[in-house]
């Protein structure tokens, strides 16, 4: 086994140490195996594949216990291993949500993570439940957190921040150092930019984060020139593309593992700078194995293989498929079931999880990718086509929206289960309807399309297209802001940019004003027979109790692309490059 030395030190203690140790003379040659996983998103069980032209279309992928396989298989054949999660771990199911994050702790600190960067999801249930996590002497999750460009909020950023005795410090320690076997490992952590978009700011409250292009550059230097490290690893939940700028404008990085955006990279990314990026999608699918060989600090050779997890090439490690059954006991149906509230809103789930509250006709996702020929995820997908379809009938609304969030899971033809809505609504939102302008719905979409198609990949969003239903407009992804949207209906009518619309969306208790986080007028919220307070969950069960065998069959085609979306730069068919990107070939092994 390799031998692991461990350092948390904050970034100005390893400063002081770093200055009055003698500088190590001789580099540490050998060989590093680097496991990566990354956007978890909740995801404890296997879900089926179902996105066009996939290899194993049809196929159950993903759970968790079934990732720990594929985990013992790497670390037995490759002894001289390091497992890093780069975030989006504790949102996106009914058992993260209503353990607020703790079911996934339980389950993964037995897989005895050596390094975490928190994702903008890992912040869902506020500040104090995440320093309780991952912060401070003995945080529950033991997944070692890193985040260089995390800090406490001074008075200036934040003047009523709970933690005013800490303002201005990290959060969490900036980088580790690991000795593996021969090999000295730096790993600089970064969180995403943002905290979770679709809630209010204020999960984020005492909390101030930073782009990391300040932090990189320094860490980068304190590693190489005075700790002396062989191979600099980048920890990073801000995306390919986002990543990919930030190790071309600072060199020193030698490998970069990434999340955020969802892309698969079966083929490694190489940097003009001689960087190694790579991400793993989504919901434990898909495992990362790098192996690296290191010789007077540089990488000599590298192979990457990343491993579909799935019931066919993986069988569920028994250890963790027990924690699994014992999570989901009172979720389910069964003797084990109890009611629970959701942390966010208030809500009650009294119905277990497994329910059947519908069916379908077609998949539910949206996950095809860039360049396929129908409805690319960017652009559109059945799974939330559909979920504004019941926000908008539940509000007797004009228009239904919902932000474009990527993925979600996948559901098959047959079955919906209420677990399948929590995947897709894991964050606690209530529905209302308001009035809101065409001149402002119009807006709205080309402040959108800006922060999905902008040739500069610093205006990304880090979403996708919103969905609508009840809308319809014609999308050019060439054209300038304002003029990319065009032809917009409402119901079949040419929008009227002065006509005030009923729009049903996304509400929250602390932006009462606001739908789907944009200002309305005259807003009702949703409420059941007694005024209690009804989770956006419950209203798509609804909706679909009132359709005819409860059926569900949501139209496509209500963005018309112009002009079709650019082709991919690499291989890996995720995200399109965009007009005015530099088109290099990333290709790498």
């Amino acid at each position: 086994m390799a031998t692991l030395k461990f350092s948390r030190c904050p970034y100005w203690v390893c400063l002081a140490v770093a200055c009055c140790s003698p500088l190590r003379l001789a580099a540490g040659d050998g060989q590093v195996t680097l496991i990566h996983i990354g956007d978890l998103h909740g995801h404890l069980v296997p879900r089926p594949q179902l996105r066009d032209a996939a290899s194993d279309h049809g196929k159950m992928v993903g759970g968790l216990a079934y990732v720990y396989d594929q985990i013992s298989k790497i670390r037995r054949a490759h002894p001289n291993s390091l497992l890093i999660n780069t975030g989006d771990t504790i949102q996106g199911s009914a058992e993260a949500l209503f353990s607020r994050g703790e079911a996934l702790v339980e389950i993964l600190n037995a897989f005895k993570i050596d390094a975490f960067a928190p994702g903008n999801w890992d912040f869902l249930y506020g500040t104090d439940h995440f320093i309780r996590l991952f912060a401070g002497e003995t945080p529950k999750a033991n997944w070692h957190a890193v985040a260089a460009n995390l800090y406490y909020a001074t008075l200036y950023e934040f003047p009523a921040t709970p933690y005013a005795d800490k303002a201005g410090q990290r959060v969490l320690p900036p980088y580790l150092i690991y000795q593996v076997g021969d090999v000295k490992v730096g790993l600089i952590g970064l969180t995403a930019e943002r905290g979770p978009k679709a809630l209010s700011p204020m999960v984020m409250e005492g909390f101030y984060l930073t782009t990391g292009q300040d932090e990189l550059p320094n860490a980068i230097d304190l590693l190489r020139n005075q700790e002396q490290v062989d191979l600099v690893v980048l920890l990073s939940e801000r995306g390919l593309a986002n990543n990919l700028a930030l190790v071309e404008t600072f060199p020193g990085v030698d490998i970069v593992l990434s999340s955020d955006m969802h892309e698969e990279t079966y083929q490694a990314l190489v940097a003009e700078t001689g960087t190694i990026l790579v991400e793993e999608g989504q919901d434990g699918t898909l495992v990362g194995e790098l192996t690296v060989r290191v010789e007077d600090k540089k990488i000599t050779d590298w192979q990457w293989q990343a491993h579909r997890i799935s019931v066919d090439n993986n069988v569920p490690h028994p250890k963790i498929a027990a924690k699994i059954d014992a999570i989901r006991r009172p979720f389910i149906k069964g003797e084990g079931f109890k009611p629970h509230v959701n942390p966010i809103n208030g809500a009650v789930l009294r119905t277990p999880v497994d329910t059947i509250i519908g069916h379908t006709w077609i998949p539910l996702h949206r996950s095809n990718f860039s360049d396929a020929e129908r409805a690319p995820a960017v652009i559109e997908g059945t799974s939330h086509n559909f979920l504004t379809d019941a926000f908008r009938v539940a509000c007797q609304a004009d228009v239904g929206v919902i932000r474009g969030f990527r993925y979600g899971t996948h559901i098959a033809p047959g079955p919906i289960r209420l677990e399948d809505i929590y995947h897709y609504i894991p964050i606690g939102p209530q529905i209302a309807c308001g009035l809101i302008s065409g001149d402002d719905l119009k807006l709205q979409l080309e402040r959108s399309a800006q922060a999905v198609l902008s040739q500069w990949v610093g205006a990304w969003g880090g979403g996708w297209l919103p969905a609508f239903s009840g809308l319809t407009y014609a999308l050019d992804p060439y054209n300038e802001f304002g003029l990319r949207t065009s032809r917009i209906r409402v119901n079949g009518e040419l929008m009227d940019h002065e006509k005030m619309y009923r729009v049903a969306g996304y509400w929250y208790v602390d932006e009462p004003s606001q739908i789907n986080r944009h200002p309305a007028l005259e807003i009702k919220v949703l409420r059941d027979k007694d005024a209690g307070i009804v989770d956006a969950t419950e209203v798509v069960a609804y909706y679909l109790q009132t359709l005819p065998g409860h059926l569900v069959t949501p139209s496509l085609g209500r963005v018309k692309l112009l002009q079709p979306l650019p082709k991919p730069i690499w291989k890996n068919r995720e995200i399109q490059p965009l007009r005015g990107a530099v088109r290099v070939d990333y290709g790498g092994d």
